[in-house]
Protein backbone atom coordinates (compact mmCIF):
# COMPACT_ATOMS: atom_id res chain seq x y z
CA UNK A 1 0.00 0.00 0.00
CA UNK A 2 1.20 2.94 -0.98
CA UNK A 3 1.08 6.07 1.68
CA UNK A 4 1.08 4.28 4.58
CA UNK A 5 2.56 7.07 6.68
CA UNK A 6 -0.58 9.26 5.51
CA UNK A 7 -3.32 6.47 5.85
CA UNK A 8 -1.74 5.81 9.61
CA UNK A 9 -2.39 9.76 10.52
CA UNK A 10 -5.98 9.35 8.74
CA UNK A 11 -6.33 6.56 10.73
CA UNK A 12 -5.64 8.03 14.32
CA UNK A 13 -7.22 11.47 13.69
CA UNK A 14 -10.16 9.83 12.47
CA UNK A 15 -10.69 7.88 15.73
CA UNK A 16 -9.21 10.53 17.82
CA UNK A 17 -11.93 12.94 16.38
CA UNK A 18 -14.85 10.12 17.00
CA UNK A 19 -13.67 9.37 20.66
CA UNK A 20 -13.24 13.32 21.61
CA UNK A 21 -16.78 13.91 20.58
CA UNK A 22 -17.65 10.74 22.29
CA UNK A 23 -15.35 11.70 25.68
CA UNK A 24 -17.41 15.18 25.55
CA UNK A 25 -20.55 14.21 24.99
CA UNK A 26 -20.28 11.48 28.16
CA UNK A 27 -18.77 13.66 30.40
CA UNK A 28 -21.10 16.21 29.67
CA UNK A 29 -23.62 13.79 30.55
CA UNK A 30 -22.27 12.41 33.33
CA UNK A 31 -21.78 15.88 34.43
CA UNK A 32 -25.29 17.32 33.82
CA UNK A 33 -26.66 14.54 35.05
CA UNK A 34 -24.81 14.78 37.73
CA UNK A 35 -25.29 18.65 39.00
CA UNK A 36 -29.11 18.27 38.23
CA UNK A 37 -30.39 17.17 41.62
CA UNK A 38 -30.57 19.12 44.52
CA UNK A 39 -28.35 18.65 47.48
CA UNK A 40 -30.04 16.32 50.22
CA UNK A 41 -29.73 18.90 52.65
CA UNK A 42 -31.44 21.40 50.85
CA UNK A 43 -34.23 17.99 50.20
CA UNK A 44 -34.15 17.30 53.73
CA UNK A 45 -34.91 21.14 54.93
CA UNK A 46 -37.86 21.53 52.63
CA UNK A 47 -38.99 18.30 53.54
CA UNK A 48 -38.83 19.70 57.35
CA UNK A 49 -40.78 22.70 56.00
CA UNK A 50 -43.70 20.46 54.71
CA UNK A 51 -43.59 18.71 58.16
CA UNK A 52 -43.89 22.16 60.17
CA UNK A 53 -46.68 23.15 57.92
CA UNK A 54 -48.48 19.41 58.15
CA UNK A 55 -48.26 19.76 62.10
CA UNK A 56 -50.39 23.34 61.69
CA UNK A 57 -52.27 22.06 59.69
CA UNK A 58 -53.37 19.14 61.45
CA UNK A 59 -54.00 21.13 64.69
CA UNK A 60 -56.29 23.38 62.66
CA UNK A 61 -54.19 26.46 63.26
CA UNK A 62 -54.58 28.53 60.27
CA UNK A 63 -53.89 32.14 61.15
CA UNK A 64 -50.50 30.56 62.57
CA UNK A 65 -50.36 28.39 59.26
CA UNK A 66 -50.81 31.26 57.22
CA UNK A 67 -48.26 33.77 59.12
CA UNK A 68 -45.79 30.93 58.86
CA UNK A 69 -46.42 31.10 54.92
CA UNK A 70 -45.62 34.60 54.59
CA UNK A 71 -42.69 34.69 56.96
CA UNK A 72 -41.47 31.29 54.47
CA UNK A 73 -42.25 33.27 51.33
CA UNK A 74 -40.65 36.60 52.53
CA UNK A 75 -37.43 34.33 53.71
CA UNK A 76 -36.83 32.24 50.70
CA UNK A 77 -37.79 34.88 48.07
CA UNK A 78 -40.13 32.48 46.80
CA UNK A 79 -44.09 31.11 47.01
CA UNK A 80 -45.71 28.36 48.92
CA UNK A 81 -49.07 26.94 48.70
CA UNK A 82 -50.83 24.29 50.61
CA UNK A 83 -53.59 22.61 48.57
CA UNK A 84 -55.68 19.27 48.25
CA UNK A 85 -56.20 16.33 45.11
CA UNK A 86 -60.11 18.18 44.84
CA UNK A 87 -60.18 16.18 41.52
CA UNK A 88 -63.29 16.53 40.08
CA UNK A 89 -64.45 14.49 36.93
CA UNK A 90 -67.72 15.70 34.68
CA UNK A 91 -69.41 13.33 31.74
CA UNK A 92 -69.69 10.38 33.47
CA UNK A 93 -65.60 9.85 33.45
CA UNK A 94 -63.49 8.75 36.58
CA UNK A 95 -60.06 8.46 37.39
CA UNK A 96 -57.90 5.19 37.52
CA UNK A 97 -56.66 4.26 40.84
CA UNK A 98 -53.23 4.14 39.26
CA UNK A 99 -53.35 7.85 38.30
CA UNK A 100 -54.34 8.92 41.94
CA UNK A 101 -51.89 7.06 43.53
CA UNK A 102 -49.29 8.87 41.64
CA UNK A 103 -51.01 12.16 40.63
CA UNK A 104 -48.73 15.38 42.06
CA UNK A 105 -48.94 19.32 41.34
CA UNK A 106 -45.37 19.57 41.73
CA UNK A 107 -42.33 17.79 41.62
CA UNK A 108 -40.63 15.49 44.72
CA UNK A 109 -37.58 16.38 45.90
CA UNK A 110 -35.53 13.83 44.81
CA UNK A 111 -36.09 14.62 41.21
CA UNK A 112 -34.06 15.79 38.55
CA UNK A 113 -33.42 19.47 37.90
CA UNK A 114 -33.48 20.33 34.39
CA UNK A 115 -30.60 23.07 34.63
CA UNK A 116 -31.25 24.78 31.13
CA UNK A 117 -34.92 25.64 32.11
CA UNK A 118 -34.08 29.44 33.58
CA UNK A 119 -37.26 29.44 36.16
CA UNK A 120 -37.08 27.64 38.79
CA UNK A 121 -39.86 24.32 39.57
CA UNK A 122 -42.52 23.95 41.93
CA UNK A 123 -41.56 21.07 44.95
CA UNK A 124 -43.89 19.11 46.37
CA UNK A 125 -44.30 17.47 49.78
CA UNK A 126 -47.53 14.98 50.47
CA UNK A 127 -48.81 15.78 53.88
CA UNK A 128 -49.80 11.98 55.73
CA UNK A 129 -53.19 12.12 54.48
CA UNK A 130 -52.37 11.73 50.71
CA UNK A 131 -54.61 14.61 49.99
CA UNK A 132 -53.03 17.15 50.98
CA UNK A 133 -49.80 18.56 49.60
CA UNK A 134 -47.33 21.36 50.47
CA UNK A 135 -46.16 23.51 47.13
CA UNK A 136 -43.03 25.25 47.18
CA UNK A 137 -41.25 26.73 44.12
CA UNK A 138 -37.61 25.79 44.46
CA UNK A 139 -35.45 28.51 46.31
CA UNK A 140 -32.73 30.18 44.13
CA UNK A 141 -30.40 29.23 46.82
CA UNK A 142 -31.19 25.66 46.55
CA UNK A 143 -31.05 24.83 42.75
CA UNK A 144 -28.69 22.85 41.95
CA UNK A 145 -25.97 23.05 38.85
CA UNK A 146 -24.59 26.58 40.55
CA UNK A 147 -21.01 25.70 38.73
CA UNK A 148 -22.86 24.24 35.49
CA UNK A 149 -21.65 27.56 33.72
CA UNK A 150 -17.89 26.76 34.66
CA UNK A 151 -18.33 23.20 33.79
CA UNK A 152 -20.03 23.96 30.41
CA UNK A 153 -16.78 26.05 29.63
CA UNK A 154 -14.46 23.11 30.89
CA UNK A 155 -16.60 20.68 28.64
CA UNK A 156 -15.92 22.97 25.77
CA UNK A 157 -12.53 24.18 25.85
CA UNK A 158 -10.45 22.89 28.18
CA UNK A 159 -11.38 18.90 27.52
CA UNK A 160 -11.26 19.03 23.71
CA UNK A 161 -7.92 21.26 24.21
CA UNK A 162 -5.87 18.48 26.22
CA UNK A 163 -7.45 15.54 24.00
CA UNK A 164 -6.43 17.83 20.87
CA UNK A 165 -3.41 18.24 22.72
CA UNK A 166 -2.98 14.19 23.76
CA UNK A 167 -3.93 13.54 20.11
CA UNK A 168 -0.63 15.80 18.49
CA UNK A 169 1.43 13.97 20.74
CA UNK A 170 0.36 10.41 19.76
CA UNK A 171 0.74 12.25 16.12
CA UNK A 172 4.31 14.02 17.06
CA UNK A 173 5.27 10.79 18.79
CA UNK A 174 5.03 8.20 16.17
CA UNK A 175 6.64 10.68 13.26
CA UNK A 176 9.57 11.97 15.73
CA UNK A 177 10.36 8.71 16.57
CA UNK A 178 12.22 7.32 13.70
CA UNK A 179 13.35 10.92 12.77
CA UNK A 180 15.25 10.75 16.08
CA UNK A 181 16.42 7.48 15.18
CA UNK A 182 17.59 8.85 11.63
CA UNK A 183 18.87 12.04 13.11
CA UNK A 184 21.01 10.13 15.86
CA UNK A 185 22.62 8.30 12.91
CA UNK A 186 23.45 11.01 10.85
CA UNK A 187 25.13 12.50 13.72
CA UNK A 188 27.13 9.66 14.25
CA UNK A 189 27.57 9.21 10.24
CA UNK A 190 29.11 12.81 10.69
CA UNK A 191 31.54 11.58 13.11
CA UNK A 192 33.35 9.18 11.19
CA UNK A 193 31.16 5.71 12.20
CA UNK A 194 29.90 4.77 8.79
CA UNK A 195 29.11 1.35 9.89
CA UNK A 196 25.51 2.75 11.64
CA UNK A 197 22.47 1.90 9.74
CA UNK A 198 19.05 3.00 11.17
CA UNK A 199 16.25 0.38 9.52
CA UNK A 200 16.83 -2.33 11.68
CA UNK A 201 16.18 0.02 14.85
CA UNK A 202 12.70 0.59 13.52
CA UNK A 203 11.83 -3.03 13.86
CA UNK A 204 8.24 -4.01 11.72
CA UNK A 205 7.05 -0.67 11.08
CA UNK A 206 6.49 -0.05 7.50
CA UNK A 207 5.85 3.48 6.18
CA UNK A 208 7.41 5.96 4.40
CA UNK A 209 9.60 6.65 7.28
CA UNK A 210 11.14 3.31 7.00
CA UNK A 211 11.93 3.46 3.43
CA UNK A 212 13.61 6.96 4.22
CA UNK A 213 15.51 5.18 6.64
CA UNK A 214 16.41 2.40 3.75
CA UNK A 215 17.71 5.01 1.65
CA UNK A 216 19.73 6.11 4.12
CA UNK A 217 21.10 2.87 5.10
CA UNK A 218 22.06 2.50 1.44
CA UNK A 219 23.55 6.38 0.82
CA UNK A 220 25.33 5.55 4.12
CA UNK A 221 26.87 2.23 2.43
CA UNK A 222 27.54 3.57 -0.56
CA UNK A 223 29.26 6.56 0.99
CA UNK A 224 31.23 4.73 3.74
CA UNK A 225 32.37 2.76 1.39
CA UNK A 226 33.59 5.09 -1.06
CA UNK A 227 35.25 6.99 1.73
CA UNK A 228 36.86 3.99 2.76
CA UNK A 229 38.21 3.22 -0.93
CA UNK A 230 39.15 6.57 -1.38
CA UNK A 231 41.29 6.66 2.10
CA UNK A 232 43.01 2.99 0.73
CA UNK A 233 43.38 4.18 -2.71
CA UNK A 234 45.31 7.47 -0.99
CA UNK A 235 47.19 5.26 1.06
CA UNK A 236 48.36 3.18 -1.78
CA UNK A 237 48.91 5.20 -4.43
CA UNK A 238 51.13 7.63 -1.82
CA UNK A 239 52.83 3.76 -0.83
CA UNK A 240 53.81 2.88 -4.66
CA UNK A 241 54.51 6.36 -5.63
CA UNK A 242 57.78 6.32 -3.05
CA UNK A 243 59.69 3.60 -5.07
CA UNK A 244 59.75 5.76 -8.34
CA UNK A 245 60.15 9.02 -6.41
CA UNK A 246 63.05 7.24 -5.36
CA UNK A 247 64.57 6.55 -8.34
CA UNK A 248 63.95 9.88 -9.95
CA UNK A 249 66.13 11.47 -7.01
CA UNK A 250 68.62 8.94 -7.89
CA UNK A 251 68.95 9.56 -11.81
CA UNK A 252 68.53 13.58 -10.67
CA UNK A 253 71.52 13.52 -8.44
CA UNK A 254 73.36 11.42 -11.47
CA UNK A 255 72.36 14.03 -14.10
CA UNK A 256 73.59 17.12 -11.55
CA UNK A 257 77.12 15.08 -10.84
CA UNK A 258 77.38 14.27 -14.87
CA UNK A 259 77.46 10.42 -13.91
CA UNK A 260 75.94 8.26 -16.80
CA UNK A 261 73.84 11.15 -17.98
CA UNK A 262 72.15 9.02 -21.34
CA UNK A 263 71.16 6.33 -18.95
CA UNK A 264 70.00 8.49 -16.29
CA UNK A 265 67.96 10.36 -18.66
CA UNK A 266 66.36 7.03 -19.74
CA UNK A 267 65.88 6.55 -16.14
CA UNK A 268 63.80 9.57 -15.94
CA UNK A 269 61.74 8.92 -18.74
CA UNK A 270 60.78 5.72 -18.03
CA UNK A 271 60.21 6.51 -14.18
CA UNK A 272 58.08 9.69 -15.08
CA UNK A 273 55.96 7.20 -17.43
CA UNK A 274 55.14 4.60 -14.99
CA UNK A 275 54.21 7.93 -12.23
CA UNK A 276 52.58 9.17 -15.09
CA UNK A 277 50.32 5.79 -15.79
CA UNK A 278 49.71 4.91 -12.41
CA UNK A 279 48.20 8.67 -11.74
CA UNK A 280 46.12 8.00 -14.63
CA UNK A 281 45.30 5.13 -13.95
CA UNK A 282 43.92 5.30 -10.38
CA UNK A 283 42.35 8.86 -11.32
CA UNK A 284 39.84 6.60 -14.05
CA UNK A 285 39.71 4.07 -10.98
CA UNK A 286 38.40 7.09 -8.34
CA UNK A 287 36.14 8.47 -11.08
CA UNK A 288 34.76 4.83 -11.78
CA UNK A 289 34.28 4.27 -7.90
CA UNK A 290 32.55 8.00 -7.22
CA UNK A 291 30.34 8.47 -10.02
CA UNK A 292 29.50 4.83 -10.56
CA UNK A 293 28.66 6.32 -14.10
CA UNK A 294 26.38 4.38 -17.15
CA UNK A 295 28.13 3.98 -19.92
CA UNK A 296 25.75 3.24 -22.96
CA UNK A 297 26.27 5.45 -25.74
CA UNK A 298 27.85 3.34 -28.19
CA UNK A 299 27.68 0.69 -31.21
CA UNK A 300 30.35 -1.38 -31.79
CA UNK A 301 31.64 -4.87 -33.31
CA UNK A 302 32.90 -6.60 -30.48
CA UNK A 303 34.22 -9.40 -32.67
CA UNK A 304 36.55 -6.51 -34.26
CA UNK A 305 37.50 -5.19 -30.89
CA UNK A 306 38.71 -8.13 -29.73
CA UNK A 307 40.95 -8.85 -33.44
CA UNK A 308 42.39 -5.42 -32.86
CA UNK A 309 43.32 -6.11 -28.83
CA UNK A 310 44.43 -9.66 -30.10
CA UNK A 311 46.93 -8.33 -32.49
CA UNK A 312 48.41 -5.41 -30.31
CA UNK A 313 48.94 -7.91 -27.22
CA UNK A 314 50.85 -10.49 -29.68
CA UNK A 315 52.82 -7.66 -31.06
CA UNK A 316 53.78 -6.87 -27.20
CA UNK A 317 54.13 -11.01 -26.27
CA UNK A 318 55.60 -12.35 -29.23
CA UNK A 319 56.61 -15.58 -27.30
CA UNK A 320 53.76 -16.30 -25.96
CA UNK A 321 50.48 -17.89 -27.81
CA UNK A 322 47.49 -15.98 -28.41
CA UNK A 323 44.73 -17.68 -29.35
CA UNK A 324 41.57 -15.76 -30.76
CA UNK A 325 37.76 -18.05 -30.63
CA UNK A 326 35.77 -15.18 -31.87
CA UNK A 327 33.02 -15.07 -34.61
CA UNK A 328 33.29 -12.93 -37.80
CA UNK A 329 31.20 -10.00 -36.31
CA UNK A 330 29.30 -9.38 -32.87
CA UNK A 331 27.51 -6.02 -32.91
CA UNK A 332 26.45 -4.90 -29.47
CA UNK A 333 24.44 -1.63 -28.72
CA UNK A 334 24.04 0.80 -25.55
CA UNK A 335 27.84 -0.19 -24.37
CA UNK A 336 30.96 1.81 -24.64
CA UNK A 337 34.04 0.73 -26.75
CA UNK A 338 36.52 2.28 -25.01
CA UNK A 339 35.12 0.82 -21.94
CA UNK A 340 35.10 -1.99 -23.53
CA UNK A 341 38.47 -2.36 -24.76
CA UNK A 342 40.37 -1.26 -21.85
CA UNK A 343 38.80 -3.77 -19.68
CA UNK A 344 39.42 -6.58 -22.20
CA UNK A 345 42.86 -4.97 -23.17
CA UNK A 346 44.29 -5.19 -19.23
CA UNK A 347 42.39 -9.16 -18.54
CA UNK A 348 44.17 -10.42 -21.72
CA UNK A 349 47.56 -8.85 -20.73
CA UNK A 350 47.10 -10.19 -17.33
CA UNK A 351 46.25 -13.51 -18.59
CA UNK A 352 49.59 -12.88 -21.04
CA UNK A 353 51.62 -11.64 -18.28
CA UNK A 354 51.42 -14.50 -15.90
CA UNK A 355 51.69 -17.04 -18.02
CA UNK A 356 54.82 -18.88 -18.76
CA UNK A 357 56.77 -18.09 -22.45
CA UNK A 358 55.58 -20.29 -24.72
CA UNK A 359 52.06 -21.26 -23.40
CA UNK A 360 49.14 -20.67 -24.31
CA UNK A 361 46.43 -17.96 -23.37
CA UNK A 362 42.76 -18.37 -24.74
CA UNK A 363 40.27 -15.67 -25.62
CA UNK A 364 36.19 -17.29 -26.56
CA UNK A 365 33.24 -15.33 -27.16
CA UNK A 366 30.30 -16.96 -26.78
CA UNK A 367 26.91 -15.22 -27.78
CA UNK A 368 23.63 -16.16 -26.35
CA UNK A 369 20.08 -14.39 -26.78
CA UNK A 370 20.50 -12.68 -23.53
CA UNK A 371 24.07 -11.85 -22.97
CA UNK A 372 28.05 -12.18 -24.48
CA UNK A 373 30.17 -13.51 -22.67
CA UNK A 374 33.55 -13.55 -22.98
CA UNK A 375 36.33 -16.28 -21.34
CA UNK A 376 40.33 -15.36 -20.92
CA UNK A 377 41.95 -18.52 -19.81
CA UNK A 378 45.65 -18.65 -19.27
CA UNK A 379 47.74 -21.13 -18.30
CA UNK A 380 49.40 -19.51 -15.63
CA UNK A 381 49.78 -20.73 -11.45
CA UNK A 382 46.36 -19.30 -10.50
CA UNK A 383 45.45 -17.80 -7.67
CA UNK A 384 44.32 -19.47 -4.38
CA UNK A 385 40.67 -20.08 -3.80
CA UNK A 386 40.81 -17.37 -0.78
CA UNK A 387 42.00 -14.41 -3.28
CA UNK A 388 39.72 -15.15 -6.42
CA UNK A 389 37.37 -12.30 -5.30
CA UNK A 390 40.54 -10.14 -3.89
CA UNK A 391 42.14 -9.68 -7.01
CA UNK A 392 39.56 -7.10 -8.46
CA UNK A 393 40.90 -5.02 -5.56
CA UNK A 394 42.99 -2.09 -6.39
CA UNK A 395 47.10 -2.48 -5.42
CA UNK A 396 46.59 -6.43 -4.54
CA UNK A 397 48.84 -8.79 -6.07
CA UNK A 398 49.61 -12.10 -5.46
CA UNK A 399 53.45 -13.33 -5.96
CA UNK A 400 52.99 -16.20 -8.70
CA UNK A 401 56.25 -18.07 -7.20
CA UNK A 402 54.64 -18.54 -3.94
CA UNK A 403 50.90 -18.92 -4.50
CA UNK A 404 50.59 -21.59 -2.42
CA UNK A 405 51.13 -19.15 0.34
CA UNK A 406 48.77 -16.29 -0.72
CA UNK A 407 51.69 -13.57 0.03
CA UNK A 408 51.29 -9.81 -1.01
CA UNK A 409 54.06 -8.49 -3.33
CA UNK A 410 55.50 -5.25 -1.23
CA UNK A 411 55.68 -2.40 -3.01
CA UNK A 412 54.68 -2.54 -6.51
CA UNK A 413 58.56 -2.38 -8.75
CA UNK A 414 56.54 -0.85 -11.92
CA UNK A 415 54.77 -2.10 -14.55
CA UNK A 416 57.77 -3.38 -15.93
CA UNK A 417 57.85 -5.62 -13.18
CA UNK A 418 53.94 -6.71 -13.67
CA UNK A 419 52.26 -3.33 -12.90
CA UNK A 420 50.90 -1.99 -9.77
CA UNK A 421 47.61 -4.47 -9.20
CA UNK A 422 44.96 -1.72 -10.69
CA UNK A 423 44.22 -3.69 -14.20
CA UNK A 424 42.09 -6.24 -13.09
CA UNK A 425 40.41 -3.50 -10.57
CA UNK A 426 39.84 -0.96 -13.66
CA UNK A 427 38.49 -3.93 -15.93
CA UNK A 428 35.86 -4.51 -13.31
CA UNK A 429 34.43 -1.24 -12.24
CA UNK A 430 34.63 -0.08 -16.43
CA UNK A 431 32.66 -3.98 -16.82
CA UNK A 432 29.98 -2.75 -14.40
CA UNK A 433 30.06 0.74 -16.31
CA UNK A 434 28.56 -0.72 -19.42
CA UNK A 435 25.90 -3.33 -16.88
CA UNK A 436 28.55 -6.25 -17.40
CA UNK A 437 29.91 -8.57 -14.84
CA UNK A 438 33.29 -9.49 -14.15
CA UNK A 439 34.26 -13.02 -12.13
CA UNK A 440 37.48 -15.43 -11.78
CA UNK A 441 37.54 -18.79 -11.29
CA UNK A 442 40.38 -21.47 -11.41
CA UNK A 443 40.88 -23.53 -14.66
CA UNK A 444 41.24 -27.11 -13.69
CA UNK A 445 42.49 -30.23 -15.30
CA UNK A 446 40.44 -33.60 -15.42
CA UNK A 447 42.65 -34.53 -11.92
CA UNK A 448 41.05 -31.72 -10.34
CA UNK A 449 44.68 -29.83 -10.86
CA UNK A 450 45.22 -26.08 -11.29
CA UNK A 451 46.15 -25.22 -14.70
CA UNK A 452 45.61 -21.53 -14.96
CA UNK A 453 43.28 -18.81 -14.32
CA UNK A 454 39.88 -18.28 -16.05
CA UNK A 455 38.45 -14.72 -16.15
CA UNK A 456 34.79 -14.64 -17.47
CA UNK A 457 33.29 -11.20 -18.91
CA UNK A 458 29.08 -11.17 -19.09
CA UNK A 459 27.90 -8.17 -20.85
CA UNK A 460 24.10 -7.22 -22.07
CA UNK A 461 23.47 -7.82 -25.49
Amino acid sequence: MKNKLLWKMYSIIAVGTVLLFWAIDVVNRQTENRMSFIAPVYQQEMVDYARQAEAMFVAGEEEKLADWIKALEEKEDTWVAIVQNDLKTFADTSLSERYLETFTLGRSVTWKIHLYFKENPTMDVPFADGETRFLIQLPQRMRPGDYYPLAQIMLQIALPFVLLCLLSWVLYWHVMKPLRTLEKATRQFSEGRYDVRVRECLGKRDDELTSLAGTFDQMAEHTGKLINNQRHLLEDLSHELRTPLARLDMAVEHVGQGLQPDEALQRLRGESSVMRELVEDTLMLVWLNNESPQLCSECFDLAELLQVIGEDARFEYPRHRLTLCVPEQVEITHSSQRAVGQALENIIRNALQHTPEGREVRVVLNVSDEALEITVTDEGPGVPEPLLQDIFRPFFQVDKSRSEKSELLPIAEGRRRGGFGLGLALAQRQTEAVGGTLTAENALSATGQVTGLQIRISLPV
